[in-house]
C-alpha cells in the first residue's frame, strides 16, 4: 500500500496566521517582541520549542507549560474562524477514492487535532493522526512521520508527505519519504527547496504526479 501524510496547520487548515497572531500577542503581553522573519522560522515546530526559546530569550515570567496552555486555549477559542486550505478537501477525496492510506502528522496538540477532525468531518478519510504529544522530538526530527507510517503499516519509501514549512520538509526527507512542499502564502517565507516537488495549489497535484512521486506505473 501507498500512503499520503498531511501536515495539518497550513496544509489542511489555513491556520498559520492565527497561530502567529496569538503567539505574538502573548509574547508582547509579557514584554517580548519578535520580527515576522524571526517568527517564521518557528513555523512547523512544536509549541514547546517555540515557548522554551521565547522564555529563555525574553526571560518571560510564566512557565513554558503555562505559556503553552494559554496559547492553546486561545487557539481553541478562535478555531471557528479557521477554514480548510483551498482545494484540500477535493484533493483528499480524490486520493482517498484511489485507495491511498491517509494520515495526519501535526506539531499541534491532540485536543486541537481531534477538534479539527470533528469540525471538518475528516475522520472517515484520515485513519491515523499523530500529535506533538505522541512523539518525544518534534519536526525537523523525523519521528512524527515515521510513527505515522508505522501506524499505517507502510514503509517510509511508500509514503508521500505534504508540508508547508521548512521544518516539516526536513523531517519528511530525514524519514526517507517523498515530500511535496505546499507554498502557502500564509505560512511566511518558507524554504521548501529540499522537497521533491513544490506547488502553490492542490490543483497542481494530479494523480499522475502523485503516482510518479511514489514510483507507481
Amino acid at each position: 500500500m501507498k500512503a499520503i501524510i498531511f501536515d495539518m496547520d497550513g496544509v489542511i487548515i489555513d491556520s498559520e496566521p492565527l497561530h502567529m497572531q496569538l503567539e505574538r500577542e502573548l509574547l508582547e503581553e509579557y514584554g517580548g517582541t519578535i520580527t515576522r522573519e524571526e517568527h517564521e522560522a518557528f513555523v512547523g515546530t512544536t509549541d514547546y520549542k517555540i515557548w522554551s526559546t521565547f522564555k529563555e530569550r525574553f526571560h518571560l515570567e510564566p512557565s513554558v507549560d503555562e505559556l503553552i496552555k494559554i496559547k492553546r486555549q486561545r487557539f481553541m477559542e478562535n478555531l471557528h474562524k479557521v477554514k480548510l486550505v483551498d482545494n484540500f478537501y477535493e484533493f483528499m477525496l480524490t486520493v482517498y477514492n484511489e485507495k491511498y492510506l491517509l494520515a495526519l502528522a501535526s506539531s499541534n496538540s491532540r485536543k486541537i487535532i481531534d477538534k479539527v477532525m470533528d469540525i471538518f468531518d475528516l475522520s472517515k478519510y484520515i485513519k491515523v493522526a499523530i500529535s506533538a504529544e505522541d512523539v518525544s522530538k518534534g519536526k525537523p526530527n523525523p519521528e512524527i512521520f515515521l510513527k505515522a507510517a508505522k501506524e499505517l503499516n507502510v514503509t517510509p519509501d511508500n509514503c508521500l508527505v505534504i508540508e508547508d514549512a521548512f521544518n516539516g520538509v526536513q523531517a519528511a526527507k530525514a524519514a526517507g519519504m517523498k515530500c511535496v512542499g505546499y507554498k502557502n502564502p500564509n505560512s511566511g517565507n518558507q524554504d521548501l527547496s529540499d522537497a521533491d516537488l513544490v506547488v502553490e495549489s492542490f490543483r497542481q497535484l494530479s494523480l499522475d504526479i502523485i503516482k510518479g512521486l511514489l514510483g507507481e506505473s
